[in-house]
């Protein structure tokens, strides 16, 4: 659906943008994560068509966007930051407004209209001039201009930002919904966000994609925990018989179970749920007790935090090449 390659953005001699590639497919929500001046919101811009790239390529399904903007725009709905509203209209006359931007008009325009109002829930407030509105309703105000046109590319920055947790939920509950028949970017700095609604994260730094990879596995720490009766010794010739362990270590006893716990780390790449059945069958089959096997998850938070440090581990390693 949305397919982005060899992407580069320049302001003056700042990279904002280096050198980023990427795809997403329909029906996917894409997490886009990074600090302050990583370089999302350009990328955001250029991929929407408000801001020209000074190379590579954006298509939206069979659409340039550098070649055909206005029709490539057509499939696009955009929720930025800080959305430009016009704060003396009321929130009906802005979206007849914002519907004929798209393009819309006639029973098209008033059907859309009326579905972006129900999607977003901001019945009550139609004839209210926008300057009047709360910051959760504006929030809401801005995702209804979004999803007018049912745009096959939604790209939504910060979208839950002033919202209550009911509203919370009614909006990822409405992303969910759009993601049936759209692709969906979403942009924050809130984690439980991208944990809520997102299938996969593309974590930006300094204009660089240093990260791009399905949640699932995001969240392999390559990490066992296991409380046994087995021995060290006996844990031990196990764990050596056992393809993708690379380490073992014992962190604790229960003198009252008779048992002790264990640490085991696996290779990159292998299969932890796997290799944790080959172990709860051979503990079992020992005649041992297994009191826990636990294969443990990182959360996003702290996996946001390791990309960053391996990416700059990874900089100066580089930087040192470089130099010597």
């Amino acid at each position: 659906m949305l397919s982005v390659s060899n992407l580069i953005r320049t302001y003056g001699d700042f990279v904002a943008v280096d050198d980023i590639s990427f795809s997403i497919g329909k029906g996917e929500i894409v997490g886009l994560l990074g600090h302050n001046g990583a370089g999302k919101t350009t990328i955001m811009k250029v991929i929407s068509g408000y801001l020209e790239a000074n190379s590579g390529s954006v298509s939206i399904g069979d659409i340039d966007i550098a070649d055909d903007p206005k029709r490539a725009q057509c499939s696009i709905g955009y929720l930025p930051e800080s959305l430009p509203i016009y704060p003396e209209l009321s929130v009906v006359d802005y979206l007849d407004y914002a519907a004929e931007l798209k393009g819309l008009s006639g029973e098209v325009k008033k059907n859309e209209i009326k579905r972006a109002i129900f999607a977003t829930d901001i019945t009550e407030k139609l004839l209210a001039p926008i300057n009047q509105l709360s910051r959760g309703f504006k929030q809401r105000v801005g995702v209804a201009q979004a999803i007018l046109g049912q745009p096959k590319l939604l790209i939504l920055d910060e979208p839950t930002n002033g919202l209550d947790p009911t509203q919370t939920e009614h909006m990822r509950e409405l992303i969910r919904d759009i993601a049936r028949e759209a692709t969906v970017i979403l942009s924050t700095h809130i984690m439980q966000e991208v944990d809520a609604l997102c299938d996969r994260a593309l974590i930006i730094k300094k204009g660089r994609l240093i990260v791009d990879e399905k949640l699932e596995h995001l969240r392999q720490s390559n990490l066992l925990l296991i409380s046994s009766t087995m021995t060290p010794e006996q844990m031990k010739a196990l764990a050596d018989g056992l393809d993708g362990v690379v380490s073992l270590s014992a962190t604790g006893r229960d003198e009252r179970l008779g048992s002790s716990d264990y640490r085991i780390g696996l290779s990159q790449g292998s299969e932890s749920k796997y290799i944790a059945s080959q172990l709860s069958k051979a503990i079992i089959a020992s005649g041992n007790e297994l009191f826990q096997l636990q294969c443990v998850e990182r959360n996003l938070e702290s996996l946001f935090h390791d990309a960053n440090v391996d990416s700059n581990k990874a900089s100066l390693e580089e930087g040192s090449t470089r130099a010597a």
